[in-house]
């Protein structure tokens, strides 16, 4: 479960680990139950502070991807399959709405967006 951080970007250290333990989770690379580095080892790994990595985990349970046991450590939670498949839903819609939000930008009608989309379509099939 290899995390790599890029310093070289504008997105914050503590979500590009949210980001890659959720895709790892959401890849099933992390199971249910498997037990993630303490803080404090994240943190050494990285070379980074301990407080961004408690960010990220706290970020993560609270999405209810992970739980902590005090004393214990963080652990991948089971998930519901119903509340994977709609954070999947919104994930998409966002990504979606970004490149709607785009393509207004770039000076493109409703009708032009939704002509390129029933291409794309066509052509993935």
């Amino acid at each position: 479960m290899p995390i790599i951080i890029q310093h070289n970007t504008m997105i914050p250290i503590y979500e590009q680990i949210v980001a890659q333990f959720r895709q790892q989770i959401a890849d099933h690379q992390l199971p249910a139950g498997e037990a993630l580095p303490s803080v404090r080892r994240l943190a050494r790994d990285l070379q980074i502070s301990a407080l961004t990595v408690k960010k990220a985990y706290d970020q993560l349970e609270q999405a209810g991807l992970i739980t902590t046991v005090q004393g214990k450590g963080s652990f991948v939670a089971q998930i519901d399959p119903n509340i994977e498949k709609e954070q999947q839903r919104l994930e998409l819609e966002a990504a979606f709405d970004a490149a709607i939000n785009k393509a207004r930008q770039f000076g493109l009608a409703d009708a032009q967006i939704r002509e390129l989309v029933a291409l794309l379509l066509d052509e993935a099939d």
